[in-house]
């Protein structure tokens, strides 16, 4: 049974930084490609960062350059690596797993990703 926690919320100031980690269980981690997403309150699920079985990344704009997707296949642990926050960052965030451990092409897409965790909540003030 794949179960994926996710940690490291919290809340800070704008241009601060967190980083935010998803431990995962009941599957083979290495093989599986991962995603993290985000929902603030009112508006819709949307991904921001997925890192493929090979280690190639995906990010949405709105986060590139600023967010850092990485794992270690060692502690079967996925981590985001957020920094330049800013107040609009604010959402819970969720890291995913795709049914099988392969998208069909979209990494970023919600509907990619049948297992999700329980989601951290980050709140970055201006």
């Amino acid at each position: 049974q794949v179960q994926l926690v996710e940690s490291g919320g919290g809340s800070v100031q704008s241009g601060g930084s967190l980083r935010l980690s998803c431990a995962a269980s009941g599957y083979t981690y290495s093989s599986y490609c991962m995603g993290w997403f985000r929902q603030a309150p009112g508006k819709e699920r949307e991904g921001g960062a997925a890192i493929d079985s090979d280690g190639s990344t995906s990010y949405a704009d709105s986060v590139k350059g600023r967010l850092t997707i990485s794992q270690d296949n060692a502690k079967n642990t996925l981590y985001l690596q957020m920094n330049s926050l800013k107040p609009e960052d604010t959402a819970m965030y969720y890291c995913a797993a795709p049914h099988g451990g392969s998208w069909e092409g979209e990494p970023l897409r919600p509907y990619e990703y049948n297992y999700w965790g329980q989601g951290t909540q980050v709140t970055v003030s201006s």
